[in-house]
């Protein structure tokens, strides 16, 4: 199969949709891969890296796009890359579709056969693809919320784990999965005074274990989440319902009654976000205020650290792009029940439910599109 690895266009995105080394694994199974010129240079992957591996060298996307049978990238593709996608060809990539009519509008009418990291399964109910750069982002909400209420930065001017003598700042994170795990963990041994607020007790059970009594669990009520988010100096959104858009938890008048100079990062952006005054921004101007609260909602915070991102999710996303190039999509899919649940949009249809009652298109299971 031809391959093509797009260079990302979003705004301070140096992501790439495939390592070196996972260039040389496809390569090693008897493919053609291309990679965009200085695609991965920003963040250490040289072309002579790439060459080294068996890939092929292109000057422009245009051309990878009219090549390639299978497109690997990192991030939704932009309208520009959306118009130049055919049908049958094969898109591997964040969608994010929900919150996202244009985007959805134009993959279905490419023809495209778009499967999504984002829904893409596991045995377990989790979601392999999107875990490292939820990890990731989980992470950099507690670094991104810190350095946000630096006075400097517009914030409160409160450090997040205090000094002797002066009480830590209050964290509150809305959601226990990955993102709010990661981002307890990092809250937590920065000395913060956390909470995590979940719907699942059986969860919070864990995370009561996993942490040892270090933060406080509690059950997510509309009571429970307007009484510690008005405590908060720093709020976390990290709450996915897959494939589908965010809920909006924290609502305006909430946001009203915060704290001056606290802090929002809202890492449900790409989803929509789950704050009723959430709008995504970019990395070269990452805030805004609404009512004397700092909103940090990157729409690609993994982008930040995108050598790091870029390893971990091609150590994630390999044995799926692998089966795919192997067996051709269709094999592949039908194949792998838990691949199948990334498949968004086929030859014009949309194939996962939760996108399809959003923005009001006829629902097509994936099977029956597949076999059309």
């Amino acid at each position: 199969m031809r391959i093509g690895v797009p260079k990302e266009i979003k705004n301070h995105e140096y992501r790439i949709g495939l390592t070196p080394a996972g260039v040389k694994e496809l390569v090693m199974n008897g493919h053609d891969v291309m990679v965009e010129n200085n695609g991965g240079a920003a963040i250490g992957f040289e072309n002579d890296q790439y060459l080294a591996a068996g890939a092929t060298i292109i000057d422009s996307a245009e051309e990878i796009f009219a090549k390639a049978e299978m497109i690997i990238k990192v991030k939704e593709p932009q309208p520009n890359e959306c118009r130049m996608l055919r049908e049958g060809q094969v898109l591997f990539t964040y969608l994010h579709l929900a919150p996202d009519p244009q985007q959805t509008e134009l993959l279905v009418a490419s023809g495209a056969t778009c499967i999504a990291y984002e829904t893409v399964t596991d045995p377990r109910g989790g979601l392999p693809l999107l875990a490292p750069m939820s990890e990731v982002a989980g992470r950099m909400s507690i670094q991104a919320g810190a350095h946000h209420l630096e006075k400097a930065q517009g914030g409160l001017g409160a450090l997040l784990g205090g000094v002797p003598g002066v009480a830590p700042a209050k964290v509150l994170i809305i959601g226990g999965g990955v993102v709010g795990t990661q981002a307890a963990r990092m809250a937590v041994g920065m000395g913060a005074d956390v909470t995590i607020l979940d719907r699942s007790l059986p969860r919070l059970r864990q995370l009561d274990t996993e942490f040892d009594g270090r933060l406080r669990t509690v059950y997510s009520t509309v009571d429970a989440l307007e009484q510690y988010a008005l405590e908060a100096e720093l709020v976390i959104g990290a709450v996915l319902i897959p494939g589908a858009a965010a809920p909006k938890l924290l609502t305006r008048d909430m946001i009203s009654r915060m704290k001056k100079g606290a802090v929002v990062v809202d890492v449900a952006i790409d989803q929509g976000g789950c704050f009723e005054t959430s709008k995504a921004t970019t990395h070269q101007d990452p805030t805004y205020v609404v009512d004397d609260v700092v909103h940090y909602c990157v729409a690609n915070m993994p982008g930040g650290v995108a050598r790091t991102s870029t390893i971990a999710l091609t150590n994630a996303t390999l044995p799926f792009a692998v089966a795919l190039a192997n067996k051709g999509a269709k094999k592949a899919l039908l194949d792998d029940a838990h691949l199948m649940n990334g498949l968004n949009v086929h030859a014009g249809k949309v194939t996962y439910q939760a996108v399809a009652e959003v923005l009001g298109y006829a629902y097509v299971a994936p099977t029956e599109a597949l076999n059309a």
